[in-house]
């Protein structure tokens, strides 16, 4: 790939597939973003939704296992991208994928933290009688500075602990199962599950049928699914540390969705049959939190909860590593501000800086979850659905680029040993496809409130995504005619580089001699 190995190569194809593994998590996502689906559909939308979705993704998946096969390196998309599609792919590519990754760091994040608050809730009523958000804000954190902390020690700890959070996930999710299937004393029916429906947005007057409902509301539920199994590139960005990455990175990517659709639709259809009150799960915002208090006592109803939190703080550590991992990959060809710091690595070859510096972002862009926000008299965390909404946007947008772009290359591109073979030709549109629409789906009001023309309008409300992602693509549009495309020609040759020099001391010698500075 031209890139000299500064990495420690030193995972496992094992390791590699339990790092996307752990940041789809299904003991995260189903659990935070489990609320998306019930607002905008409620059971039927979930027991049927989370399957569909889940194929499409996973010809997604199988269009990104063809690619990484090709290209195993950190950069991952963005790389594939550049080589397929030139520079200016490039670095569209590479920003969206930071931007949904940056995202996704910051949602696990405060997902960990409202879990870990949720817990101490149901164990201690003193603690919940004086909940807060500064107070969830405050825990969120201290699993940010934890995370990081982690993050910088040590690469080989990271695998370990990727490793130990595969067994987590299957024996936690199994005993959350097991929990639900056998402690409550009843089960909602097989027909609510698979046919009831809620619309707890505001829209169209809270009706379950008609024109709206089917066509604006039901598709809003596919963000539960599209956001849980996400992150997967996460095989491609950690490649540079995988022995045989070519082939034990495609499987990892494809494997991870595999295993989890199918673990989620098991968890998640056992969350619906817990139900004991519909309305009650409405009016307390669809959360599961209130779905265990209906149908567990309060010990078991924390275990459940402490189970997920775990999961979640594994998550956010496989989420970091994945997101500075790009982020040294993007910096090393020079394509961020501040690249020689973003690509600098410690003594355990870790970016301690691009660590840092997605640890403070994550900060800033869950900053609006400190504004309480009730819909119809519930609590609904509209900051942390539209930070959700930003990396699904950002991923998946960064995903379609170089798949249509293979598409386009047809039988020029240059497989690796894992490959389509010609089944190319309509997974790549269908993926393509299948993104379009989520990304729509991802941008639109998730509230009638957060409507400007109509009646109780207000900010917090809104879903920013429409927001954060139109802003950034124009100013990434601004940047590249006014600068970029003078100076970026997109991944750089570093594999000829002197003995003791890196990617970073490369970029701190160009930024001298461009700026002429003194030695």
């Amino acid at each position: 790939m031209g890139y000299k190995q500064e990495l420690n190569r030193s995972w496992s194809g094992f390791s590699n597939f339990a790092i996307s593994f752990s940041i789809i998590s299904i003991l995260a996502g189903c659990f935070t973003t489990f609320g998306v689906g019930w607002n905008n559909g409620g059971p039927a939308a979930i027991a049927w939704g989370w399957p569909v979705v889940s194929l499409f993704i996973l010809v997604i998946g199988f269009c990104m296992s063809e690619l990484v096969s090709a290209f195993p390196t950190s950069g991952g998309i963005y790389w594939w991208a550049s080589k397929l599609g030139g520079a200016k792919a490039g670095y569209y590519t590479g920003w969206l994928n930071l931007i949904g990754l940056l995202a996704i760091d910051a949602s696990v994040a405060y997902g960990c933290a409202t879990f870990f608050d949720l817990t101490l809730d149901v164990y201690n009523k003193s603690w919940a009688a004086h909940y807060s958000l500064n107070r969830v804000f405050v825990i969120f954190l201290v699993v940010l500075f934890l995370v990081a902390l982690v993050n910088i020690f040590s690469s080989q700890l990271l695998a370990v602990l990727n490793n130990i959070s595969v067994w987590w996930h299957v024996a936690g999710a199994s005993a959350v199962i097991l929990i639900l299937l056998f402690v409550p004393d009843h089960h909602a029916s097989t027909s609510s599950v698979f046919t009831h429906t809620v619309n707890n947005t505001g829209f169209f007057g809270g009706h379950t049928h008609g024109v709206g409902f089917l066509f604006y509301v039901l598709p809003l539920a596919a963000i539960l699914t599209q956001y849980t199994i996400t992150g997967y590139d996460a095989s491609a960005h950690l490649s540079e540390e995988t022995r045989s990455a070519a082939n034990s990175a495609a499987k990892g990517i494809w494997r991870s969705i595999f295993y989890s659709a199918i673990g989620g639709w098991i968890l998640l259809l056992t969350f619906l049959y817990a139900v004991q009150d519909e309305a009650g799960v409405t009016k307390g915002g669809g959360g599961v939190a209130v779905i265990f208090s209906q149908a567990l006592t309060s010990k078991w109803a924390a275990l459940v909860l402490l189970i997920s939190t775990v999961g979640q703080f594994f998550c956010t550590v496989a989420c970091m590593t994945s997101t500075t991992r790009m982020l040294y990959a993007f910096s090393r060809d020079g394509a961020v501000p501040g690249s020689q710091l973003w690509s600098k690595l410690n003594h355990n070859r870790v970016p301690v800086y691009g660590v840092i510096l997605s640890a403070v972002i994550a900060v800033l862009l869950t900053s609006p979850a400190l504004v309480k926000v009730d819909i119809n008299g519930a609590p609904v965390p509209v900051a942390f659905f539209a930070v959700v909404s930003i990396g699904v946007v950002g991923l998946y947008v960064a995903f379609a680029i170089p798949i249509w772009l293979r598409w386009k290359a047809g039988s020029n591109f240059t497989a690796g040993g894992w490959t389509l073979g010609p089944k190319y030709k309509w997974m790549c549109l269908v993926a393509v496809a299948e993104i379009a629409v989520t990304s729509i789906i991802a941008l639109l009001p998730t509230s009638s409130l957060g409507v400007p023309w109509n009646d109780g309008f207000a900010a917090k409300y809104v879903n920013y995504t429409i927001l954060v992602v139109p802003i950034a693509l124009i100013l990434l549009w601004i940047w590249w005619h006014l600068s970029v495309k003078n100076w970026f020609t997109g991944p750089k040759t570093t594999v000829n580089l002197p003995a003791g020099m890196s990617s970073a001391d490369e970029i701190a010698l160009e930024h001298k001699q461009h700026y002429q500075l003194p030695d």
